[in-house]
Parts: C-alpha cells; sequence; structure tokens
C-alpha cells in the first residue's frame, strides 16, 4: 500500500526527498574530510615538523640547556627573528622571517625549491633562499641579491614550501633561509631583538613520550620547550578540531532548514491523506496499519536522501583540500571511509522520521467519522503527544550539537539560540496574521482583499513559508554583515593621529639620530616608547621556581617563563581604561615601587590590589605592589603593554625603543623605509598600510570558506521553500478552479497569487534581515567590541531577489490552472 500509495505522488515525495539531501551532502562531506585530516596529520606527523623532536627557546640556551642539547646529540639548528630586507636591484624593502640554518635540515619532508638542487647548494654557495611569491612581487630572479643588515647575499633559489609553515604566515612575514655562519656579520641581533632558538634532532628509535616526561619540565625551569613530533600532530588536530566543529554546525543548521522542508511538506502531504485513512479505518485496517503505511513511505525518503546525499557528499570532499589550502601546512590525500558515509544515511533516515513524527500522528488519531466530518478541529493530535516529539526534537539537537562541540554549556547554547531564532520566526509570522485579522481593510479591492484572506484560510502555509524564507535570509545576511564587521577593523582612517609606520628595537645610539631625520623630512613622530625586558622573580614572597614546582599552586605558569617587555608612563592611553586601584605615575621615591597591570595578568597571577612582586632586571631584583588593574584594548592596532612602571624607576636601565609616526603617503613611506634599512638595518619596520592589506586578504578567504559552507545552508533553504511552494500546489489549485468557475480571470487570478507570495516573500526576507541586524549588532557589541554600520545591500539585494524568487515559484504553481478549462483540471485532480 505504502508503494501503491507513493507511485501517485513521486514528484511530491522527491521534494521531500531534496530538502535533505544537501544538509546530509554537507555533513557527510565535512566528516570525511576531517578524518581524512586526522589521518593525514598522524601519517605526516614528522613532515610538518620535519624532524622527530626539536627544543626552542626565546633567548640564547642557558649552560643548563645547552648540556641537553649536547648530551642529545643536534642534528641542526637555527636561529629565526623577524627583520627588515633590502633588494638592491630595485630598492624595494620588505619585512622577512629570517631563518640562519645550520644542517641538513629538514630530516622528514622537503625543502622543495626551484631549482630543486638550490636547497642542497644554499649552504656551501652562501646564498638566500627566498620565498617564491615574494621574489614575483618584487620582480627579482634567481641570480639577484638580497640584503639583511650588513651583509648581501645572492639569491640562490626561490622557496616554494619549508615543513611546517603556511601561505598565510608567510604572506605576513616571508620567509628567507640564509646559512647560519653568516648570522653575526648581519648585525641584526641586538637588544630587545626577538628571536628563537631551535635544535632539531633525528632519533626514530627514542621513546619520544619518555624523553617528554623526562625533559620538558628541566627546559621549562630554563625557559626552553621541548616539542616532538607527535604533540605536534596532537595539537595540530586540536586546532583543526574547532574548524570542523564550525563547519559541522554549519553543515547541521542546513540539515535542519531540509528537516523544516520535511516536516512542512509531510504536514501538507498528510493532510491530503486523512481522508484516505479514515476510508481505511472503516475498513478494517488498525492504527498500526495506517500509521506504518506512512512511516514507509516516510523511512525510505530519508534512505534515499541519505544514500543520494552520502553520495554528493563524498565527491564534495575532495573540493575542501583545494578550499583549506592557504590555512593547511600540508597536502591532504583524500581517501574513502565508511563510517562518516554510515552516519550520513543512518542520520537522513532518523531525521527524516523525527522531523515527520509529528504530522504522521494525524495518521494515528484519525477517526473513521472524518469520512463524513472532515473539519480541522477534528483532526488535533492531543497536546501529550505532541509535547513529547517537540522535546525529543530539542533533545535531539542538543545532542546532536553537543557531540560537534564537545560541551554540554556550548551545545545547550547553540540549542537554544535555534529554539529562540525559530520562535522570533514563528511569533512574528502568528502576530502579523492576527493583525491582518484584526486589522483587516475591507474597503480594498477584491484581488487585494482575497489575496490578505490567503493567508489565514484553513490549510495556509505562512507559519511555514516564513520560517523557511525567514532563516535563509537571517543565515545570508548575518554573514554579510559579520563579514563588514571584521574588515572594518581594518579600515585605516587617514588621520595624523593614528600611527601607520611602527619602529621596534631602535637602540638607545640610534634615537637621537631617528628622531634628527624625522624632523628634516618634516614627519611628526607620534611616540617614542622605551622599553625594559624583565622576568618575575617572585609573587607574593614566593619564589618562581618554586611556584613552579608547587603543583597546589593555581595560576598559569605562562608568565613565570616569560621575558615581559614593560614601558613606563605617567599617564594611561585611550586604549586603557582603569578598573580598580590607583594609577600613580610618578614613583616620587615610594618603596615597594606602584605598578600597574593588565586585568590578563591579574587573572592568570590571581593577583590583586596591594600584592607584591619581584622582577629580575638584567640581574638587578625590583621590588613593586600591584596599585591598579587596567583593561586593555588588544584589539587596537596601538602599542600596549601587559605592565606599566611610573616614571622615575626606569630611565637608567638598558632599553631600546618604539617608534611611531604617520606618513601621508605610499612614496614617502617607501623612502623612508629604504633609507631606515640602509643606515638603520637591525630595525623592524611595521608598515601598517601592508599590515592592513594582509589582514584583509586573510579576512576575505575566511569570509569566502564561510559563504561557501553557508551555501549548502542557503541553497537548503531555497530547497525547503520551493518544496513548500510548490507542495501548496495542490491546496490552491481547487480554489483558483472555483474562482474561475465564479467568473474569475486569469489575471485577477495571477494577481492573487502574486500579491500572496509578496507579502509572504517581504515578510520572510524582512524578518530575516531585521533578526540579523540584531545578531549583528550584539557580535559587534559583544565579541568584536567595534561600532556596527549596517550595509544597505541585504534590503536593497536580498529582500527584492527572494522575494521575487518566492513569487516566481508561486505562480508556476498555477499554470495548469490559467492553461486549462477549470472541469479538465478538476478532473485531472480528482
Amino acid at each position: 500500500m505504502a508503494w501503491r500509495d507513493g507511485k501517485a505522488s513521486l514528484s511530491r515525495l522527491f521534494l521531500f526527498m531534496a530538502s535533505i539531501i544537501l544538509g546530509i551532502a554537507a555533513v557527510v562531506a565535512i566528516q570525511l574530510f576531517s578524518t581524512n585530516l586526522k589521518d593525514n596529520i598522524q601519517k605526516q606527523s614528522k613532515s610538518l615538523m620535519g624532524a622527530d623532536f626539536i627544543i626552542d627557546s626565546r633567548k640564547k640556551p642557558s649552560e643548563k640547556v645547552q648540556k641537553i642539547i649536547d648530551s642529545l646529540g643536534a642534528d641542526a639548528s637555527e636561529v629565526n627573528f623577524v627583520s627588515m630586507a633590502a633588494f638592491p636591484k630595485n630598492e624595494g624593502t620588505k619585512l622577512v622571517k629570517v631563518r640562519a640554518m645550520k644542517g641538513a635540515f629538514p630530516f622528514y619532508g622537503k625543502l622543495s625549491t626551484l631549482p630543486e638542487n638550490a636547497s642542497a647548494s644554499y649552504q656551501e654557495l652562501g646564498g638566500a633562499l627566498v620565498d617564491a611569491t615574494l621574489l614575483l612581487q618584487y620582480n627579482i630572479k634567481q641570480g639577484d641579491s638580497i640584503k639583511l643588515g650588513k651583509v648581501t647575499f645572492p639569491i640562490i633559489g626561490a622557496l616554494k614550501s619549508i615543513p611546517g609553515s603556511t601561505a598565510i604566515s608567510s604572506s605576513v612575514a616571508p620567509t628567507v633561509i640564509i646559512p647560519f655562519r653568516y648570522l653575526e656579520k648581519t648585525a641584526l641581533l641586538q637588544l630587545g631583538s626577538r628571536t628563537e632558538y631551535q635544535y632539531f634532532f633525528k632519533a626514530p628509535e627514542m621513546d619520544l613520550e619518555l624523553l617528554d616526561k623526562k625533559i620538558d619540565p628541566i627546559l621549562d625551569n630554563e625557559n626552553a620547550d621541548l616539542d616532538t613530533h607527535t604533540n605536534t600532530s596532537r595539537n595540530l588536530g586540536r586546532r583543526y578540531d574547532n574548524v570542523g566543529r564550525f563547519l559541522n554546525l554549519v553543515a547541521f543548521i542546513a540539515l535542519l532548514l531540509g528537516c523544516i522542508g520535511i516536516a512542512s511538506s509531510v504536514h501538507i502531504y498528510i493532510k491530503e491523506k486523512l481522508k484516505n485513512v479514515a476510508v481505511l479505518k472503516c475498513l478494517g485496517a488498525s492504527r498500526k496499519q495506517s500509521f506504518y503505511i506512512y512511516l514507509i513511505q516516510i523511512v525510505s525518503i530519508g534512505a534515499i536522501g541519505g544514500i543520494v546525499g552520502a553520495a554528493i557528499g563524498t565527491s564534495l570532499q575532495y573540493a575542501f583540500p583545494y578550499i583549506l589550502k592557504e590555512f593547511l601546512p600540508f597536502s591532504v590525500e583524500i581517501s574513502i571511509t565508511w563510517p562518516p558515509i554510515v552516519m550520513g544515511i543512518t542520520l537522513g533516515i532518523f531525521m527524516s522520521v523525527l522531523f515527520a513524527l509529528l504530522p504522521l500522528l494525524g495518521t494515528w488519531y484519525v477517526s473513521p467519522l472524518e469520512v463524513l466530518r472532515g473539519q480541522e478541529e477534528n483532526q488535533q493530535k492531543p497536546k501529550a503527544a505532541k509535547l513529547i516529539v517537540g522535546l525529543t526534537i530539542l533533545f535531539f539537537i542538543f545532542l546532536f550539537s553537543f557531540w560537534m562541540l564537545k560541551s554540554v554549556i556550548n551545545g545547550l547554547v547553540f540549542t537554544i539560540g535555534i529554539f529562540i531564532t525559530f520562535a522570533i520566526v514563528a511569533g512574528i509570522s502568528s502576530l502579523f496574521i492576527k493583525l491582518i485579522k484584526k486589522f483587516f481593510p475591507t474597503s480594498w479591492g477584491f484581488t487585494s482583499r482575497q489575496s490578505l484572506l490567503n493567508l489565514f484560510r484553513p490549510n495556509n502555509q505562512t507559519m511555514v513559508l516564513v520560517l523557511a524564507i525567514g532563516l535563509g535570509t537571517f543565515l545570508i545576511s548575518t554573514l554579510y554583515f559579520t563579514k563588514d564587521i571584521l574588515l572594518s577593523k581594518t579600515t585605516l582612517d587617514n588621520k595624523k593621529t593614528d600611527a601607520n609606520i611602527i619602529l621596534m628595537d631602535v637602540q638607545s645610539s640610534q634615537e637621537q639620530a631617528l628622531i634628527d631625520n624625522f624632523k628634516t623630512q618634516g614627519i611628526e613622530i607620534i611616540d617614542n616608547i622605551p622599553i625594559i625586558t624583565m622576568r618575575m622573580h617572585s609573587l607574593k614572597g614566593k619564589l618562581a621556581n618554586d611556584i613552579r614546582k608547587d603543583t597546589t599552586v593555581r595560576m598559569r605558569r605562562w608568565m613565570l617563563n616569560r621575558e615581559f617587555r614593560v614601558t613606563y608612563r605617567d599617564k594611561l592611553s585611550e586604549t586603557e581604561e582603569l578598573v580598580a586601584g590607583e594609577f600613580i605615575g610618578n614613583a616620587n621615591g615610594e618603596q615597594p615601587i606602584p605598578i600597574s597591570i593588565s586585568e590578563s595578568i591579574a587573572r592568570d597571577a590571581n593577583l590583586s590590589i596591594g600584592d607584591k612582586v619581584t622582577f629580575n632586571i638584567q640581574g638587578v631584583l625590583m621590588d613593586t605592589k600591584v596599585s591598579s588593574i587596567r583593561k586593555v584594548d588588544w584589539g587596537s592596532m596601538q602599542v600596549n603593554f601587559l605592565i606599566l612602571f611610573p616614571k622615575g624607576v626606569l630611565e637608567n636601565a638598558p632599553q631600546f625603543n618604539v617608534i611611531t609616526s604617520y606618513v601621508p603617503t605610499e612614496e614617502s613611506s617607501a623612502a623612508l623605509q629604504r633609507y631606515l634599512v640602509k643606515n638603520f638595518p637591525n630595525i623592524t619596520i611595521l608598515d601598517l598600510r601592508q599590515v592592513f592589506t594582509i589582514v584583509e586578504d586573510i579576512l576575505n578567504k575566511v569570509s569566502w570558506i564561510i559563504n561557501f559552507m553557508a551555501f549548502f545552508s542557503i541553497i537548503t533553504g531555497f530547497i525547503v521553500l520551493i518544496g513548500s511552494v510548490r507542495n501548496s500546489k495542490y491546496q490552491r489549485i481547487k480554489e483558483s478552479v472555483l474562482l474561475r468557475t465564479l467568473g474569475a480571470k486569469s489575471k485577477q487570478i495571477l494577481h492573487i497569487t502574486a500579491l500572496e507570495y509578496i507579502y509572504l516573500g517581504v515578510l520572510g526576507s524582512l524578518t530575516g534581515i531585521l533578526l540579523s541586524l540584531v545578531g549583528s549588532q550584539l557580535l559587534a557589541t559583544l565579541l568584536f567590541k567595534e561600532p556596527f554600520i549596517p550595509s544597505g545591500i541585504p534590503f536593497l539585494v536580498f529582500l527584492p531577489s527572494i522575494t521575487i524568487l518566492v513569487v516566481v515559484i508561486g505562480l508556476s504553481n498555477i499554470k495548469t490552472v490559467l492553461q486549462s478549462p477549470p472541469l479538465e483540471v478538476l478532473r485531472k485532480e480528482v
């Protein structure tokens, strides 16, 4: 009976199926890719690091650390730091990451260069390997030269890839590899230079877990660290787990939209079948039999939809390595695994049945007397059954989101968010219908009144259509607004109060010469900030070394190993806000010295007003006490500090400076950078124009990925919309035929239908856009802490486009009525 009944409704059942196919495709594709990503990370863990394990330190290794390195026998080493590079050929300058290498690194994977032999010959020839993209940007070729500090290197080859680097990181500071023996001659390492010392080891037979357990705590106490290839792959896996969870959420939203389509379509479908069910019950069919007829149909729809969706998802996963290649430090080999495919098919069946269960209950509770009655009020399901099914759906959404997010709280927040969004859209739809009923425009013409009446007549689909249109529009608009918020953080106003050039590592001996040169060129210095490096010696009277060993002390250990860069000044900047205590700008001989700390330091070190901290300033101990706690806007491009000292304390300590300035044009900025690189090669120059361009490019790539994933939700929303509107065809045809029989012209019927769908399109899309405005404002205020200036694009493009789509689909429903005589249409429908 299920087969016989289904054959007569194949086109409608196909629309049910289409509602869920894309959601399943998205889930399967992302699950398969996540599985492949984890497998690739495990297989390529050594290639990602280039070694079995690494010992690294942010300063030159101490005697104890050096003994450990010597005893283990480092096979290669490097010193890396950020510096300015110059190209003598065209006087171009660029911020680069210099890696001074010694030894045959990498041991695993490949140092990919052009020509291929450049990776093996650069050390012997004393040349440099330069990032391939950087060479293209500056029109530099093999055989040209690059100047780093006081040394000019011949460019031996173009560096295409190196283990562990990504295209994104290379775009910020492209890599330049030089032989280690030339490092000292460059004279780039000065006081305050941010360097990293790395030692690479090849030990395939060594028990790395045991090594990590024994050596890492010793290294931690000496401000060094041990990384094994297994730990690196584990951390990398966790990082991409977060990406996978986000993608899964997007896919799950697409699936939920598909389920709305299933629920709405089955609701209409079953309503039309209730007469048939009542007849079957008159002929002796039991409740179970009539229920199972349509349950079998839904299960079949879910199974076929799951299989088709899984097939599409399996094919789709091959696109992900290309979509995410900018963010992956390795190439991903794709293979097919069965668990995600089985999960997708199972999910298709389960979700179809779960969301179709509420309308399916109509077949269970229908009475044989409905053959005679057929009234809407006699077809209501018991409230208890509806409540149980509704709670089951919410519980499933929570379980699925908990499984994806690995957090009960986040899963609960996501579920509540979904419920609130659905409730708001449904509430607006219900309110709209009530307002039309209460303030019905009786003075309007017949066609205008009839189109409004259709919105609340029996078997209307106003709620379902507004939900489908509203949620789809909400998603698209929120993505668009969020992108605007993110990109607004990268805008650079042409104000002289905002620095667009930052000079770092300016030595005391260079400071006056720089200031004089800036005055000569008419360039105003905005800030000249002295920087002093120091470490925490003790907190609240307890030595830092003792705290490291004491497992009962609850605090973040990072600040015990960190070399702090602090400054002194007599007032707070505009990016700082006092939240506790009193800011003291001048010491006036007070002991211990009053300092101001950021909220993050106070939280992680468990410090409060009046607590004492002793710092080691390059061998000199200095006692301080916390006099104030500040809230710092770390999102700003101004130079901010975790710790502030008052004036009158650190002026004579060894220090270097950070100078910020505003340079009005790109040409003058380029000229200044050429002068600085030539005369002060150790100074690192941050050109914020270039930084903003890179950040904007990264955000555009992220936005593109988000939009690509949102495509599934959007297309699914449109399919749900098409399915919902198309399924209303079977309700509308008889009404339209009756109108024609009573003398209505085709033009009038067309006008009534078009107006009805215009109302639905405008209401749904406008609700979605307004909701997205509220959501985006909350995101801007609470998350990004940025002013939100909404774009007009959603109102000018999304609103009319979606409305037109709804109208076109709706008008296609009555094509048969307009082109055929009423009697012919009635016979065909019967």
